[in-house]
């Protein structure tokens, strides 16, 4: 069984810094990305960033320039930086893990991440 544990949101000010963590543990396939979606209240969940086990990333449009995204495949960790903070990325920010052989996605539990002064 697969597991992820987030941590790291909180309140911030705008233009403010923020570190998201989330560790995987049970076993997952080689083969795989991690990544990060957010929702924010009354939204659709979003894509905000990716990183295959190769170390490919991929970002939205919105994040791109102020959020990276990092992973360390020895700990089944994946980590995300966020810089200039605005008050449009208050969310619940969600981990994803996605294996390809087999097909499997995993979700965390979700963090609040709030910006605002």
């Amino acid at each position: 069984q697969v597991r992820l544990v987030e941590s790291g949101g909180g309140l911030v000010q705008p233009w403010g810094s923020l570190r998201l963590s989330c560790a995987a543990s049970g076993s997952i396939a080689g083969n795989n990305a991690m990544g990060w979606y957010r929702q924010a209240a009354g939204k659709q969940r979003e894509l905000v960033a990716t990183v295959a086990n190769g170390g490919t990333s991929n970002y939205a449009g919105s994040v791109k320039g102020r959020f990276t995204i990092s992973r360390d495949n020895a700990e089944n960790t994946v980590y995300l930086h966020m810089n200039s903070l605005k008050p449009e990325d208050t969310a619940t920010y969600y981990c994803n893990v996605k294996t390809y052989y087999p097909l499997r996605v995993y979700w965390g539990q979700g963090t609040q991440v709030t910006v605002s002064s």
